[in-house]
């Protein structure tokens, strides 16, 4: 495909924090397909689930897509990973919560996706063993099997961050789930154009080093899909694309 400055390109695109929001995720690949076509590589930062009302959905969603040949890459975000420590485990508290509060908590959200799979929970009654059997394993599995970063180019796509300084491959994927302090106040450069999500802002901004996507589609606002030309990008919308 042929970028804005007549240099052949190829276009990637990028959704950001899904949570639950089928809806919302249905919307942003209809303006990627109208972009790119309906083989257009996209690549998900993470934190499918929690707090949106359709957890479940999603999840079949994009293992759908997968299965059907679409070029799509699915990252591991934090509350991914919360799921899954649930499962295999009941637990419900993360040390990187510095609030205390538990995945169970309408603010985290856990009870909204476990909901998506026909269970009411509290977090005084959990209901551990009913979820595993609510939840399929093959769901379980998929989500536990999804990559941590994917690099493209000048690109690294990942949902938390990255810590400054560490090569990628000695990076700790608690950082890259997790990560904010250390990541999100460093100005400096980093190998590439860190795309990243996790820290919901009213708008998707460019940072210069990085670029946050995730614009709290979790908290009633839109969920901005981008497309990426080399290092240049921008969101899409209905009336097209529109530079960050």
């Amino acid at each position: 495909m042929q970028g804005f400055n007549g240099a052949m390109t190829d276009p990637i695109y990028a959704i950001p924090d899904i949570h639950g929001q089928d809806a919302l995720l249905e919307a942003a690949l209809d303006l990627v397909a109208r972009d790119g076509g309906t083989e257009a590589r996209i690549i998900f930062l993470g934190d499918l689930v929690d707090r949106g009302p359709d957890s479940r959905a999603v999840i079949d969603r994009l293992m759908t897509g997968q299965a059907q040949g679409c070029p799509w890459t699915v990252l591991r975000g934090n509350h991914d990973q919360m799921l899954i420590d649930f499962l295999d485990t009941g637990v419900i508290h993360s040390p990187h919560i510095g609030s205390g509060l538990s995945w169970l908590n309408h603010r985290l959200g856990g009870v909204a996706t476990l909901a998506s799979y026909g269970l009411d929970v509290t977090e005084n009654a959990t209901q551990w063993q009913a979820a595993r059997c609510a939840v399929p394993q093959a769901h379980r599995d998929w989500l536990a099997g999804l990559p941590l970063w994917q690099e493209v180019g000048d690109l690294l796509f990942v949902h938390a961050g990255i810590r400054p300084g560490v090569a990628l491959t000695a990076q700790d994927p608690e950082d890259l789930m997790w990560i904010r302090d250390g990541f999100l106040d460093h100005e400096g450069a980093h190998p590439w154009l860190v795309v990243h999500g996790h820290t919901a802002l009213e708008m998707p901004t460019h940072f210069g080093n990085r670029i946050d996507l995730d614009g709290g589609a979790a908290y009633g606002r839109p969920l901005w899909p981008a497309v990426f030309e080399g290092r240049d990008a921008w969101l899409l919308t209905e009336r097209g694309r529109i530079p960050l």
